[in-house]
């Protein structure tokens, strides 16, 4: 227990904060939206080989990670598990859950916008 008391100690959330910044979260998810799109390529290439294959856990993790769109762009690009209605369909739901949390953050930042707050008062 000290162990994780020791993690939550002000210098070390600070110096989480400071890792934090808009740069590097842009250049996290370029970089896992590369990783995204390369594993998609790399797969479907050992797909028409007969090789080991990347599992499509790992595919989706790398879109739940914030690589949603280079996953899409790697499908579209190489035509790889376009027609895999389990696999298609757990990437659109991750692709959907983004787009919440997303709406989500932008109305805890910065607010409803006018018009909603007035259509939420409406039917009240």
């Amino acid at each position: 227990m000290e162990n994780l008391a020791a993690l939550a100690s002000p210098q070390n959330i600070a110096a989480a904060k400071a890792l934090l910044t808009p740069a590097n979260l842009a250049t996290a998810l370029i970089a896992v939206n590369f990783l995204a799109f390369a594993a998609f390529g790399i797969d479907k290439a050992r797909a028409e080989a007969g090789a080991w294959r990347i599992s499509e856990g790992t595919l989706l993790r790398l879109a739940f990670f914030g690589g949603t769109p280079g996953a899409y762009a790697g499908r579209a690009l190489f035509r790889h598990k376009t027609r895999k209605q389990p696999f298609s369909g757990n990437l659109h739901m991750i692709a959907a859950l983004q787009i919440i949390a997303l709406a989500a953050l932008a109305v805890w930042f910065k607010g409803l916008p006018a018009g909603v707050e007035r259509w939420i008062a409406a039917l009240s």
